[in-house]
Formats: structure tokens, sequence, C-alpha cells
């Protein structure tokens, strides 16, 4: 029989097994990948730099909000369907072929190829995005099953937490294994060089007595590690790049071993599927909101930040490219801090959610997130609201590796205890329904923080006011919303 400790460590490994899909392929390695594919075809259609750049933002945008609506649509029909069968862990299976599936399949997204190229990489990306927001429904609607009602949030704090250390392991395995790192004149590496060009470890004992700094540079291409990618230069193939479906589908596999031997389905009344009567109770549970203050602020608020809060993942990297001028390796070092902090955060949050419940939590996650946004619209490369930075000493550079790391943190704590927040709003028996309607709320209007990056950036032609400004609204509309919210959710 398997104790609760390890259900509980069981569950957790979902959180770390499926982290990569965002942090490698949606964040730092695919989606900028993948962006240089679509600009080099459609600069071979004839377009110039600019064009083939929109053009290639355009086609995944559209991609990805074919992917959002496909999940906002069917997200609440599944999680009512596994509620009225009483079954969830089937359903986590079926979704985890997908995100294999789908990952792998990236493998074949190669430089030089034909139109028929990005619709694989947008089709397969999706597959594999859809089997991670749709097992992560039925996974996180376990979680009432793993322990008693006041420790859900300190576990939730900790999945996360275990979440997103896997998540920097794997970004960390990836860039300095494989991804061969940038060089410039001189053999400087972005990110992880030193201002020499060596590597930050450097062992003069293993070149000879004739090899000196420049030779050592100039021996072939380098990881971020400064090693040699172990799959060899990947500057025609991108093989040390396009590895990254296959290492995220890997990953799954194998760190989801501990959740399928430990985490057992709860014990419920099995039951037909009756499709009619799974519809019927959805139908019920969507009129109901009118009268379910609580909930209804819960999701308008959520809906809300949570928008925010990955138009900020999104666009950090756009920020840190067009405001202050980082390199790729600059933007990878910037994600390893934030993921670092998001580790620690989520770990503390969780211990801070158990102690004083979700929702101060929440807040108080959402002031700092506004306030490093209010920082980011005032922020150039030589000054942050009219105080001046020397910009040879990197001033504005530190600024938003802290800003980073604040990110990373507060967004690690307010993704944990929304989710607690949520079970407080539900049943262990409807937990899946209301998982699905929490993945509603987050992509229905998915729409609305780039919309209006854009249209102010547009209208002030400044990327930091366009970026910050419509952020700041963002956060502080949920935090009014959540000012609605009962602390206790609907529980007793």
């Amino acid at each position: 029989m398997v104790s609760a400790k390890k259900r509980i460590w069981g569950w957790y490994f979902f959180d770390w097994a499926s982290q990569p899909y965002s942090t490698l392929l949606m964040t730092f390695i695919f989606v900028p990948y993948f962006a240089e594919v679509a600009r080099g075809y459609y600069m071979g259609t004839g377009l110039d730099e600019e064009a083939a750049k929109a053009a290639a933002t355009s086609f995944w945008g559209w991609g990805i909000a074919a992917t959002s609506v496909i999940i906002a649509v069917l997200a609440p029909i599944l999680g009512a369907i596994a509620d009225s069968t009483g079954r969830r862990l089937i359903w986590v299976w079926i979704f985890s072929a997908f995100y294999v599936v789908g990952a792998w399949a990236l493998w074949w997204v190669a430089p030089g190829g034909e139109a028929a190229i990005l619709w694989w990489a947008v089709v397969f990306f999706g597959l594999g995005f859809v089997g991670m927001e749709f097992a992560t429904i039925f996974t996180n609607s376990l979680m009432p099953s793993l322990s008693d009602h006041e420790d859900l949030g300190a576990i939730s704090g900790y999945g996360f937490a275990f979440g997103y250390l896997g998540g920097l392991i794997a970004l960390l395995l990836m860039l300095g294994l494989f991804i061969t790192a940038p060089q410039s004149n001189g053999g400087e590496m972005a990110g992880m060089m030193g201002e020499t060009g060596q590597p930050l470890v450097e062992d003069d004992t293993l070149a000879g007595p004739e090899t000196d700094a420049a030779e050592t540079r100039d021996a072939g291409p380098r990881t971020y590690l400064g090693i040699p990618p172990i799959l060899g230069d990947d500057s025609e193939t991108m093989i040390g790049t396009r590895i990254v479906g296959p290492f995220v589908a890997i990953w799954f596999i194998v760190f989801m071993i501990p959740f399928f031997l430990w985490v057992k389905e709860p014990k419920t009344v099995s039951r037909p599927l009756q499709l009619g009567r799974a519809l019927g109770e959805l139908r019920a549970l969507l009129a109901s909101l009118r009268f379910r203050k609580s909930l209804s602020a819960y999701l308008g608020s959520s809906l809300l930040y949570r928008d925010a809060l990955n138009a900020l993942y999104a666009f950090g990297g756009i920020y840190a490219s067009n405001v202050l001028g980082w390199s790729v390796g600059q933007i990878g070092i910037f994600g390893i801090v934030g993921a670092l902090a998001a580790v620690i955060c989520a770990w503390i949050g969780g211990r801070a959610d158990r102690a004083l419940g979700p929702k101060p939590v929440i807040a108080f996650a959402i002031v700092v997130l506004t306030l490093v946004c209010v920082v980011l619209l005032g922020l150039t490369r030589e000054q942050v609201w009219g105080i001046a930075l020397d910009s040879a000493s990197s001033e504005s550079d530190r600024i938003f590796m802290i800003c980073g790391a604040l990110i990373g943190g507060a967004g690690g704590v307010v993704q944990a205890a929304s989710r607690t927040m949520m079970l407080r709003h539900t049943t262990p028996e409807r937990a899946s329904e209301a998982f699905g309607l929490f993945a509603l709320s987050g992509k229905v209007a998915s729409f609305i923080a780039p919309s209006a990056i854009a249209l102010v950036a547009a209208i002030s032609g400044s990327d930091r006011i366009g970026i910050g400004l419509p952020l700041i609204v963002l956060f502080l509309l949920g935090l009014v919303m959540l000012a609605f919210v009962n602390p206790k959710g609907e529980q007793p």
C-alpha cells in the first residue's frame, strides 16, 4: 500500500516532469528558435527582415490563439465528464501521451524548410501544449485526496517549487550540454562567459605550453558551460537546439514514473459515462455563478492577474532586448535567476498559504508584480524615473535582473496560491470541473494583455510604456476584484 507521503511526492513529480514544457519550449529555447526558422522562411519568399519578423510572430500568434480556444472550450467539458464518471487518472494518461508526442515531434522542425515545417511546428507544439494543460487540470483535481484541507496550501506551494526546480535544472542541462553559445570577436560567449571570453571555470593545465588563450577560444563551438556541445556543431542543422523536443519528452516520461506508481485514483463511485448528464452539470455550474459571488469574483480576478503575469513572462525577453539591448545569453541568465527565485519563493509562499490562507498571499504577490511593472515603466539604459544611471557600470542591467528575480518569485507564489484558492471554491467530487472552469477563465480572455500591449505600444511608440502601463492596470484591476473574494472561499 502506498503511504500518504509517497502519494504527495508522486503528485509533486508531475510538476517536476511537466515544467520543462513551459521553461524550455514556450520561453527560452524552442519559441526563439521557431522565430528564427520562420523568419528565414519568410525572407526566402522575398520579404525584408522586419516584415519577415512580423509574419513569423503573426503565424505563431495565430497558432497559439487557436490552441487556447481549444483549451478554453474543452477544459470545462472534460472536467465535467471526469467528475461524472469518478475517474481522473485515465485522463492524465491520455493527455500525457499528447504531451510526449507533441514535444518529440518538434525534433523535425529544421531550418531551411518549406511552409509545411511551420505548420508542423505549430500543430505539434499545440498538441503538446493541450496535453500539458489538460493533464494539469486532472492532476490539480487530485489535490483534495492528498491531505487534509489545511495542508493543501503548503502542498501546492511545495509542488510549484519542486516543479520550478525541475525546469531550472532542465534549462541548465540544455544550455550547458547541447546549445552552442554565440561567439563574438575574440570568442566571447554571451551570458555564461567572462569578460575576457574565457569559460567561467578554467583549467590552464588542460592547455599545452604552446596553447594560448586565443587558441583555446578558437578551438571550436562551446556551450554556455564552455564545453563542446555533446551532439556537435549545430550551426547549420541546429541539432543541439532541435534536441530540446525529444529532451523534454524523455524528461517527462522518466519523471512521471513516480506519479503513476504512487498516485492512485481516489475512492469514489465509478459510473459509466453519460455525456448529457455531464454537460447538464456543467451548465448548472455556469448558471450558478450569478449566485456564487465569491467564486465569480475570484474567476474574474484571476483572469486579469494571470493574463498580466503570462504577458509579463512572454514580453520580458522582448523588453530586455528592445529597451536594454540584452543578448540571448543575458536573457537566458535572466530566466535562470527568475526560476531560482520561483523555487525559493514558491516554497516560502506555500508555508505562508498554510498559515494565512491563499488570499493574502495572492494579494501580496500581485502588489509586488505591480511595483515591478512600475519600475519597468520608468527604466531605460540611462535612467529610472528621472534618476540618472551609470550605463557604463550596467546599473540598469542589475535593476532589471532584480526585477527578474521578483517576477519569478512573486509569479511562483501567485500560481501556487491560486491553485489552493480554487480548491476553496469546490468539493473533491467536482474538482476536475472546477479546474476546467479555472482553465477556461485563464484562456477565454488571454488576448487582453497582448492586445493592450500592442495598442499602447503603437500609440506611444515605446516598448517600455506599451509593456509596463497595461500590465499595471490589469494587476490593479485583479487586486480590486480579489477584495470581493471570501478568504475561505465556499468552505464551511
